[in-house]
């Protein structure tokens, strides 16, 4: 059996590396197309898994409308691409998650987490140097708000449906939501056959690879340490966008990535070991 650790972490490379080849797309149908298609194609297996049935109870619509809608606002991610390298864009984008932990804990050291956090993103916008495109930083943080409210609803959706059939009608919703912007974008590229078979394979590498990879990991590890895990996405990024899309950043954004990294991992594990003491 492979360790759930290993699941964890190969779930964290199959996405940012399924997001390097998702922006390597964009010069053929745009950040939205491939968005469009990442998103339809997930949908359309996730749904075909779980074969979930549709949602009758007002509250269970709501949440299933809440959080295909916090799915489609993270993806916000792959327009902020087209100003951002990956690292950056995701460094941005853990700001979220990191900004709900501070948020709804009363410890003082999250004041110092809060602080290093921070001090990375000044890092990230190069002191010193060219300023970081506006309309990047604000795709990224739109897809920092969301992914902040995706993990507060996953919680509830995972309490509601241990079978996946709630996140395989939240992805349909982000479906519908996203891909008319797709279409509009650059619909004719979108359906010729060599791109919808880039885009079914970006979409298995970066959705439904990661949420199988993260649900098998979830049976047998601890909250701790999937959280310190999921805070290495932004340097896992930066190196997929190295390696994938031969992307340039400069040491400053580096340092402040790994001081993101860094304070959302120290935030997550004492937030963690304080829950369990109490």
């Amino acid at each position: 059996m492979v360790p759930a650790p290993v699941l964890m972490l190969a779930s964290v490379l199959s996405v940012q590396f399924g997001q390097a080849f998702g922006k390597g797309l964009f010069g053929s149908v745009g950040p939205w197309g491939v968005v469009a298609l990442r998103l339809g194609f997930a949908a359309l297996v996730l749904l075909a898994v779980s074969r979930p049935a549709l949602p009758r109870d007002p509250r269970r619509i709501a949440l299933v409308a809440g959080f295909g809608t916090a799915i489609a606002g993270m993806n916000f991610v792959y327009p902020a691409l087209a100003y951002l390298p990956l690292g950056v864009a995701s460094g941005i984008q853990l700001l979220g998650p990191f900004t709900v932990a501070i948020v709804t804990s009363r410890r003082l050291a999250d004041v110092g987490f809060a602080c290093l956090a921070g001090l990375g993103v000044w890092l990230v916008h190069r002191p010193g140097g060219a300023a970081l495109p506006v309309a990047g930083v604000l795709f990224a943080v739109v897809s920092a708000v969301a992914m902040g409210g995706y993990l507060l609803l996953s919680r509830r959706a995972g309490e509601r449906s241990a079978d996946g059939s709630l996140l395989a009608l939240a992805v349909g919703f982000a479906a519908v939501l996203t891909v008319p912007a797709g279409l509009a974008e650059n619909g004719a590229a979108m359906l010729q056959p060599h791109v919808l078979l880039a885009g079914a394979g970006v979409a298995i590498l970066s959705a439904v690879l990661p949420y199988s990879l993260e649900l098998a990991a979830l049976r047998r590890l601890p909250p701790r340490v999937v959280a310190v895990l999921a805070c290495l996405e932004p340097a896992v990024a930066g190196i997929a966008g190295v390696v994938v899309l031969a992307e340039a950043i400069p040491v400053p954004s580096w340092l402040g990535i790994g001081g993101i990294v860094t304070a959302a991992g120290l935030a997550s594990t004492t937030s963690t070991s304080a829950n369990r003491r109490s």
